[in-house]
Protein backbone atom coordinates (compact mmCIF):
# COMPACT_ATOMS: atom_id res chain seq x y z
CA UNK A 1 0.00 0.00 0.00
CA UNK A 2 1.61 3.53 -1.21
CA UNK A 3 0.71 5.93 1.58
CA UNK A 4 1.13 9.92 1.20
CA UNK A 5 0.85 11.84 4.02
CA UNK A 6 0.58 15.86 4.66
CA UNK A 7 -1.00 18.61 6.82
CA UNK A 8 -1.27 21.96 7.48
CA UNK A 9 1.23 22.90 10.01
CA UNK A 10 4.09 22.72 7.66
CA UNK A 11 6.75 19.99 7.00
CA UNK A 12 8.60 21.03 9.81
CA UNK A 13 5.99 19.96 12.41
CA UNK A 14 5.63 17.49 15.43
CA UNK A 15 2.18 16.02 14.12
CA UNK A 16 4.06 15.25 10.67
CA UNK A 17 6.65 13.26 12.30
CA UNK A 18 4.51 11.61 14.41
CA UNK A 19 1.92 10.76 11.07
CA UNK A 20 5.05 9.46 9.38
CA UNK A 21 6.04 6.88 12.38
CA UNK A 22 1.79 6.34 12.41
CA UNK A 23 1.92 5.27 8.23
CA UNK A 24 5.26 3.12 8.46
CA UNK A 25 3.41 1.35 10.93
CA UNK A 26 0.99 0.42 8.48
CA UNK A 27 3.34 0.73 5.29
CA UNK A 28 7.17 1.09 4.40
CA UNK A 29 5.83 2.73 1.33
CA UNK A 30 5.06 6.17 2.76
CA UNK A 31 5.28 9.52 0.90
CA UNK A 32 5.51 13.04 2.64
CA UNK A 33 4.35 16.28 0.71
CA UNK A 34 3.27 19.39 3.02
CA UNK A 35 3.21 22.79 3.46
CA UNK A 36 6.84 24.47 3.18
CA UNK A 37 5.36 27.07 6.06
CA UNK A 38 2.23 26.70 8.25
CA UNK A 39 -1.33 26.84 6.30
CA UNK A 40 -3.51 26.59 9.16
CA UNK A 41 -7.07 27.86 8.30
CA UNK A 42 -7.16 27.93 4.68
CA UNK A 43 -9.74 25.43 3.85
CA UNK A 44 -9.95 24.11 0.90
CA UNK A 45 -8.19 26.96 -1.06
CA UNK A 46 -5.58 26.50 -4.07
CA UNK A 47 -2.94 28.33 -5.55
CA UNK A 48 -3.74 29.87 -8.94
CA UNK A 49 -2.44 33.21 -8.89
CA UNK A 50 1.43 32.67 -7.97
CA UNK A 51 3.60 29.70 -9.18
CA UNK A 52 4.07 26.91 -6.92
CA UNK A 53 7.90 25.97 -5.41
CA UNK A 54 8.96 22.43 -4.76
CA UNK A 55 11.28 21.54 -2.51
CA UNK A 56 12.57 18.03 -2.14
CA UNK A 57 13.97 17.06 1.09
CA UNK A 58 14.93 13.62 0.22
CA UNK A 59 13.72 10.58 -1.94
CA UNK A 60 10.26 10.61 -0.80
CA UNK A 61 10.23 13.79 1.07
CA UNK A 62 8.77 17.12 -0.75
CA UNK A 63 7.52 20.47 0.67
CA UNK A 64 5.20 22.75 -1.49
CA UNK A 65 4.79 26.41 -1.01
CA UNK A 66 1.24 26.07 -1.23
CA UNK A 67 -1.62 25.08 0.59
CA UNK A 68 -2.71 21.38 1.76
CA UNK A 69 -4.85 21.30 -1.02
CA UNK A 70 -1.90 22.33 -3.44
CA UNK A 71 -0.10 19.85 -1.72
CA UNK A 72 -1.85 16.72 -2.67
CA UNK A 73 -2.68 17.72 -6.55
CA UNK A 74 0.77 18.10 -7.18
CA UNK A 75 1.62 14.90 -5.12
CA UNK A 76 -1.12 12.70 -6.86
CA UNK A 77 -0.88 14.38 -10.63
CA UNK A 78 2.66 14.94 -10.66
CA UNK A 79 5.01 13.41 -8.15
CA UNK A 80 3.28 10.15 -7.75
CA UNK A 81 1.35 10.51 -11.52
CA UNK A 82 2.77 7.26 -12.40
CA UNK A 83 1.64 5.31 -9.20
CA UNK A 84 -0.88 7.48 -7.13
CA UNK A 85 -0.87 6.40 -3.53
CA UNK A 86 -3.99 4.11 -2.01
CA UNK A 87 -4.33 6.26 1.14
CA UNK A 88 -3.87 9.81 1.96
CA UNK A 89 -3.49 10.44 5.71
CA UNK A 90 -3.67 14.61 6.63
CA UNK A 91 -2.22 15.62 10.59
CA UNK A 92 -1.61 15.00 12.95
CA UNK A 93 -3.13 18.61 13.54
CA UNK A 94 -2.33 20.27 16.43
CA UNK A 95 -5.12 21.38 18.00
CA UNK A 96 -8.88 19.24 17.63
CA UNK A 97 -10.88 20.04 14.22
CA UNK A 98 -14.24 19.67 15.39
CA UNK A 99 -17.64 20.68 14.61
CA UNK A 100 -17.61 24.25 12.28
CA UNK A 101 -13.74 24.02 12.50
CA UNK A 102 -13.85 21.70 9.86
CA UNK A 103 -14.85 24.17 7.47
CA UNK A 104 -11.79 26.30 8.01
CA UNK A 105 -9.42 23.10 8.46
CA UNK A 106 -6.42 23.08 5.87
CA UNK A 107 -6.13 19.20 7.42
CA UNK A 108 -9.75 18.41 6.65
CA UNK A 109 -9.05 19.98 3.64
CA UNK A 110 -5.96 18.04 2.28
CA UNK A 111 -8.45 14.35 3.01
CA UNK A 112 -11.30 16.63 1.19
CA UNK A 113 -9.15 17.26 -1.96
CA UNK A 114 -7.64 13.46 -1.82
CA UNK A 115 -11.07 12.34 -1.48
CA UNK A 116 -12.41 14.19 -4.97
CA UNK A 117 -9.48 12.92 -6.43
CA UNK A 118 -10.68 8.91 -5.93
CA UNK A 119 -8.36 8.03 -3.14
CA UNK A 120 -9.48 6.96 0.22
CA UNK A 121 -8.49 10.14 2.78
CA UNK A 122 -8.49 10.74 6.28
CA UNK A 123 -7.72 13.84 8.34
CA UNK A 124 -6.40 13.23 12.00
CA UNK A 125 -6.29 16.10 14.66
CA UNK A 126 -5.08 16.38 18.27
CA UNK A 127 -7.23 18.06 20.84
CA UNK A 128 -5.53 20.62 23.42
CA UNK A 129 -6.80 20.64 26.88
CA UNK A 130 -9.01 23.67 28.31
CA UNK A 131 -7.09 23.44 31.59
CA UNK A 132 -4.39 25.70 32.74
CA UNK A 133 -1.11 24.25 31.05
CA UNK A 134 -2.83 21.58 28.99
CA UNK A 135 -1.68 23.25 26.06
CA UNK A 136 1.15 20.40 25.70
CA UNK A 137 0.28 18.05 23.25
CA UNK A 138 0.03 14.28 23.75
CA UNK A 139 1.41 12.65 20.93
CA UNK A 140 1.54 9.60 22.62
CA UNK A 141 -2.14 9.23 22.00
CA UNK A 142 -2.37 9.03 18.50
CA UNK A 143 0.40 7.49 18.20
CA UNK A 144 -0.82 5.20 19.97
CA UNK A 145 -4.05 5.15 18.71
CA UNK A 146 -4.07 5.32 15.31
CA UNK A 147 -2.51 2.70 13.42
CA UNK A 148 -5.14 -0.53 14.66
CA UNK A 149 -7.80 2.51 14.16
CA UNK A 150 -7.23 3.25 10.62
CA UNK A 151 -6.62 -0.74 9.72
CA UNK A 152 -9.96 -1.26 11.05
CA UNK A 153 -11.61 1.48 8.89
CA UNK A 154 -9.48 0.49 5.74
CA UNK A 155 -11.47 -2.89 5.94
CA UNK A 156 -14.87 -1.18 6.00
CA UNK A 157 -16.88 0.17 3.31
CA UNK A 158 -16.82 3.80 2.82
CA UNK A 159 -19.59 5.41 0.89
CA UNK A 160 -18.74 7.48 -2.40
CA UNK A 161 -17.33 11.00 -1.70
CA UNK A 162 -16.68 10.95 1.80
CA UNK A 163 -13.34 10.81 4.11
CA UNK A 164 -12.91 10.25 7.70
CA UNK A 165 -12.21 13.03 9.98
CA UNK A 166 -11.01 11.74 13.52
CA UNK A 167 -9.87 13.72 16.77
CA UNK A 168 -8.20 12.60 19.33
CA UNK A 169 -8.81 13.84 23.06
CA UNK A 170 -6.58 15.90 25.39
CA UNK A 171 -5.65 12.22 27.62
CA UNK A 172 -2.83 9.57 27.63
CA UNK A 173 -3.25 6.57 26.05
CA UNK A 174 -4.16 4.20 28.63
CA UNK A 175 -6.68 6.84 29.80
CA UNK A 176 -8.82 7.16 25.93
CA UNK A 177 -11.99 5.90 26.95
CA UNK A 178 -12.54 4.06 23.37
CA UNK A 179 -14.00 5.37 19.96
CA UNK A 180 -16.78 6.95 19.47
CA UNK A 181 -18.42 7.46 15.62
CA UNK A 182 -19.98 10.63 15.81
CA UNK A 183 -21.67 13.46 13.94
CA UNK A 184 -20.19 16.68 13.66
CA UNK A 185 -20.75 19.06 16.18
CA UNK A 186 -22.01 22.51 16.30
CA UNK A 187 -19.79 25.36 18.30
CA UNK A 188 -20.97 27.98 19.90
CA UNK A 189 -20.11 30.89 17.54
CA UNK A 190 -20.38 33.67 20.62
CA UNK A 191 -16.69 31.95 21.09
CA UNK A 192 -15.41 34.00 18.59
CA UNK A 193 -13.49 36.63 19.43
CA UNK A 194 -11.69 39.54 17.57
CA UNK A 195 -8.57 40.91 19.50
CA UNK A 196 -7.73 44.74 18.58
CA UNK A 197 -4.14 45.73 19.07
CA UNK A 198 -2.49 48.84 17.86
CA UNK A 199 0.96 48.25 16.75
CA UNK A 200 4.45 50.61 17.60
CA UNK A 201 3.31 53.29 14.18
CA UNK A 202 -0.19 53.90 15.73
CA UNK A 203 -1.79 51.67 13.08
CA UNK A 204 -4.77 49.14 14.37
CA UNK A 205 -4.21 45.42 13.39
CA UNK A 206 -6.65 42.30 14.83
CA UNK A 207 -6.23 39.17 15.25
CA UNK A 208 -9.31 36.07 15.17
CA UNK A 209 -9.81 33.64 17.50
CA UNK A 210 -11.94 31.60 19.66
CA UNK A 211 -12.16 31.58 23.44
CA UNK A 212 -11.00 28.75 25.26
CA UNK A 213 -13.74 27.37 27.00
CA UNK A 214 -16.28 24.14 26.27
CA UNK A 215 -19.41 24.63 23.99
CA UNK A 216 -22.95 23.56 24.54
CA UNK A 217 -22.23 19.69 24.06
CA UNK A 218 -25.09 17.66 21.62
CA UNK A 219 -25.06 13.61 22.85
CA UNK A 220 -23.40 11.41 19.96
CA UNK A 221 -21.73 14.80 18.36
CA UNK A 222 -17.78 14.55 17.95
CA UNK A 223 -17.50 17.33 20.82
CA UNK A 224 -19.57 15.24 23.35
CA UNK A 225 -17.21 12.53 22.75
CA UNK A 226 -13.87 14.25 23.17
CA UNK A 227 -15.29 15.74 26.20
CA UNK A 228 -15.68 12.09 27.39
CA UNK A 229 -11.82 11.20 26.36
CA UNK A 230 -13.33 9.24 23.42
CA UNK A 231 -11.89 9.35 19.77
CA UNK A 232 -14.31 10.82 17.71
CA UNK A 233 -14.42 9.27 14.07
CA UNK A 234 -16.65 11.19 11.97
CA UNK A 235 -17.87 10.80 8.35
CA UNK A 236 -18.01 13.62 6.53
CA UNK A 237 -19.08 13.51 2.99
CA UNK A 238 -18.15 16.34 -0.43
CA UNK A 239 -22.01 16.61 -1.26
CA UNK A 240 -22.80 19.47 0.65
CA UNK A 241 -26.43 19.13 -0.62
CA UNK A 242 -29.33 19.86 1.86
CA UNK A 243 -31.43 17.13 0.93
CA UNK A 244 -34.29 17.82 2.76
CA UNK A 245 -33.87 21.14 1.30
CA UNK A 246 -33.39 19.78 -2.15
CA UNK A 247 -36.87 17.91 -2.07
CA UNK A 248 -38.55 20.56 -0.29
CA UNK A 249 -37.77 23.54 -2.44
CA UNK A 250 -38.25 20.90 -5.76
CA UNK A 251 -41.49 20.73 -4.46
CA UNK A 252 -42.38 24.33 -4.07
CA UNK A 253 -40.99 25.64 -6.83
CA UNK A 254 -40.49 23.16 -9.61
Amino acid sequence: MRILITNDDGINARGLEILKAIALGISPDVWTVAPETNQSGTSHSMTLHTPLRLRKLDERTYAIAGTPTDCVIMAVRHILKQQPPDLILSGVNHGSNLAEDTTYSGTVAAAMEGTLLGIRSIALSLMMGFEEGAKRALWETPLAHAPSLIKKLLEQEWEPKTLININFPDADPHDVKGIAVTSQGVRDQALLDIDSRIDPWGTPYFWFGFERRKSTLVPGSDLAAIAENKISVTPLSVDLTNHGSLKMLKAKLS
